[in-house]
């Protein structure tokens, strides 16, 4: 069912999800969560299907927040809401209110959501476009016990990366960080097969992709060993090399679907290690509400990993010993990833 409110308020909006409710014989609300989206119209299509499957697993009340620019001068300054409110089998397994924002109201988008929300209920708001750097400190970020945001879809991932680092408040978290999940649950259960020390890693991956520079961090935060970041075509995390006193670890994976390990002394086998879709990573997020202490801890390394030192990778590649040997140690990790240090760069 779906009820087209034009010009409207939070007030009518309310009633019009009890008038929906009532007409699909279902008064009773239950749902989880409310889950807010803040997107343009370009995203909003897919990241609304994306929160319509993922709640199939977390029914929740999905408030979709699109913020449109005015052409005219006249148009901007005066404020519009209009709604779309869907129940039953338009919405999945919840409610889904889309907002759409004109005018003087944009700027004031938690007065709009905040009547809204579920009472007594765990609020999540995702920025499927244009996520603000601190997310903690936004209107609707503030109304929030979890904030997803995605470094992927940023301009510059890496330097955007830093700057989440830098504003990181617990609750905070990461699409990109989503994304490798099933690496590092991967990587953790390779060593969990052998005694041995690891000594160096080597992570292979799309340029400027985010996530691989998160596993990067990752690993050099929990193994406090030398990671290198090497450049492929891709799709995404295509490989990682640990070197260890009893023998190399490879976890390889060229088409994006199918991986293999392969550890020293064992044969190697084929294991699955698809890239998930958005609805996936989604559903995941809204399993835990807790702060991630882990990512924040691999966030945090990778700043003083990237921002102490810039410049190209063939300017790292062509550096003396001799000069390298003068930096701090922290400095000479960091120098181990130049593609994170040419997109710190720019």
């Amino acid at each position: 069912m779906k009820i087209d409110l034009t010009d409207t308020t939070s007030s009518k909006i309310n009633k019009a999800l009890v008038q929906g409710r009532r007409a699909i014989g279902t008064p009773a609300v239950g749902m989880v969560l409310t889950l807010v989206i803040v997107t343009d119209e370009e995203n909003a299509y897919d990241a609304l299907k994306a929160a319509n499957e993922a709640s199939r697993e977390h029914p929740s009340r999905t408030l979709v927040v699109i913020k449109r620019v005015s052409r005219s001068p006249r148009d901007r300054a005066k404020a519009r809401l209009d709604a779309e409110v869907r129940v039953g089998t338009a919405a999945g397994t919840g409610e889904t209110v889309i907002l759409r924002l004109y005018g003087e109201v944009i700027n004031h988008a938690q007065s709009v959501v905040l009547p809204l929300l579920l009472p007594d209920a765990p609020v999540v708001v995702w920025w499927a476009a244009n996520a603000p750097l601190d997310p903690a400190n936004d209107p609707l970020g503030a109304l929030a016990q979890r904030r997803v945001t995605d470094t992927y879809a940023a301009e510059h991932p890496v330097q955007e990366l830093s700057a989440r680092a830098e504003a990181y408040t617990p609750g905070d978290t990461d699409l990109s960080w989503t994304r490798i999940t099933p690496w590092r649950s991967m990587l953790a259960a390779a060593l969990d097969q052998v005694e041995c020390e690891v000594t160096s890693v080597e992570v292979e991956g799309e340029e400027f992709n985010p996530s691989v520079e998160l596993l990067g961090m990752w690993l050099a935060d929990r193994l406090g060993v030398p990671v290198k970041r090497s450049v492929s075509d891709g799709p995404g995390l295509t490989g990682v090399k640990m070197e260890t006193n009893c023998g190399p670890i490879k976890l390889g994976r060229s088409d994006g679907s199918l991986a293999s390990l392969s550890i020293e002394g064992q044969p190697d086998r084929a294991v699955a290690l698809k890239r998930r879709d958005t609805a996936e990573l989604i559903a995941e997020e809204l399993r835990r509400l807790d702060p991630d202490d882990t990512y924040a801890s691999a966030l945090k390394f990778g700043v003083e990993r990237l921002g102490e030192h810039g410049g190209a990778q063939k300017n790292a590649e062509k550096e003396k010993p001799e000069a390298a040997a003068d930096k701090p140690a922290a400095a000479k990790k960091s120098a181990s990833s130049p593609a994170a240090k040419k997109a710190a760069s720019k």
